[in-house]
């Protein structure tokens, strides 16, 4: 039986919860954590959990019976709660994004390999399944080497989502848009194609004056052989989200849309629809994932734990994302075309050197406890 401690109990935090919840005879929620302990009492006897509640983290740390600290918090404790849980002998699994700078990424690996302890970061549109089809697809090759890939990450959040105390700002939130929103599909991008070897990227502010941090970014990635665009933004109506590859011999995307083209002696298109019933029926073949979303990779860190085995997604995978979205602020601040990867020299490396190097659109004017409404989580990749 896994032992879980939950640290942070708001909006997230539930969809971890019910996660969980999946699998009684494999662990037990036994501690939640909240700055606002009333708001961890309200998810005790929300779900009827046997679980003792705190105000701090620190409190859980020497219990011996806890098994796994499960990170919901605002970004900027991420690194400083999964360290010293992996320092008192404990797993930990981080919300996304990872952390706030590279810096605190390396800290939290190192923490990782000192204490022997598995570390997961969240990511889990990776188990979709059409995401899941168009990783397997790529990595098949059956539509060819990728030339063009764009990838819209749009989202919409009214003027009040940043009046939340901790939203809006670059020491509590780390950034907007791109770390927050488009983390999810930069991730699916860096686990499809890796890191991009250039990136030159735009910021902007254009509909929260009341955040310090960018509402909408474009990018523009540049790969061996292949160009990636990229659109983080919060101010898209209707959330319609999606990653298409243009390969060589056929587009394939999530949702899933495959075209395929041959040359006439011209050079004009004919379709392909032989491949294109090829490529359908390789993904109508591929596994199905047994658990999605956070459950399938919560189910995933659970089997990492009894198994000793790595977690599918690990501390590596979170940096990656990390230095991606690193390098689009560091782009988009300068105003000017930034190589990847980034050195542990770079101003951009730490959360001060961030800080001090990008654009404070507007100034936060509102400090809000608590917001009221129901969250959503993007979509579902299904047509």
């Amino acid at each position: 039986m896994i032992r879980i401690a939950i640290v942070g109990t708001g909006n997230i935090s539930h969809a971890h919860v019910k996660a969980y919840l999946q699998f009684p005879e494999r662990c037990k929620i036994v501690a939640l954590v909240d700055i606002v302990p009333e708001k961890a009492q309200r998810m005790k006897e929300q779900y009827q959990l046997d679980a003792d509640v705190y105000d701090d983290h620190q409190k859980i740390l020497p219990r011996q019976d806890i098994d796994l600290v499960d990170v919901c918090t605002p970004p900027f404790v991420h690194a400083s709660i999964s360290i010293n849980s992996l320092r008192s002998g404990k797993n930990v699994v981080c919300e996304k994004p990872m952390a706030a700078s590279l810096e605190e990424c390396d800290a939290m690996l190192r923490a990782r390999d000192e204490s022997g302890k598995k570390l997961s970061i969240i990511a889990q549109n990776r188990f979709r399944q059409p995401i899941a089809n168009l990783k397997a697809l790529l990595d098949s090759g059956i539509a060819g080497p990728v030339r063009s890939v764009q990838v819209d990450s749009f989202w919409w959040r009214g003027h009040s989502y940043y009046d939340l105390w901790w939203r809006g700002t670059w020491e509590k939130e780390g950034g907007g848009c791109t770390l927050n929103h488009a983390v999810h599909h930069i991730d699916m991008l860096a686990w499809m194609m890796g890191l991009p070897q250039k990136v030159t990227s735009v910021l902007a502010n254009v509909a929260h004056d009341n955040a310090e941090v960018e509402d909408l970014s474009a990018s523009i990635l540049q790969y061996p052989g292949a160009l990636a665009q990229l659109t983080a933004s919060v101010v898209h109506h209707g959330e319609e989200q999606q990653l298409v590859f243009q390969c060589e011999k056929a587009k394939i995307a999530a949702p899933f849309n495959c075209y395929a083209s041959t040359p006439q002696p011209n050079g004009f298109p004919v379709r392909n629809e032989a491949l294109e019933k090829e490529i359908a029926d390789y993904a109508d073949s591929l596994p199905k994932v047994t658990y999605e979303v956070h459950t399938g990779q919560l189910e995933n860190v659970l089997s990492a734990i009894e198994n000793d085995l790595a977690p599918a997604i690990g501390g590596e995978d979170g940096r990656r994302t990390i230095e991606l979205i690193t390098g689009i602020f560091k782009s988009g601040a300068l105003g000017q075309t930034i190589d990847l990867p980034l050195k542990k020299d770079d101003p951009f490396y730490t959360v001060q050197g961030i800080m001090d190097n990008v654009p404070h659109f507007y100034e936060k004017t509102t400090s809000a406890s608590d917001l009221d409404g129901v969250i959503s989580y993007g979509s579902n990749y299904k047509k």
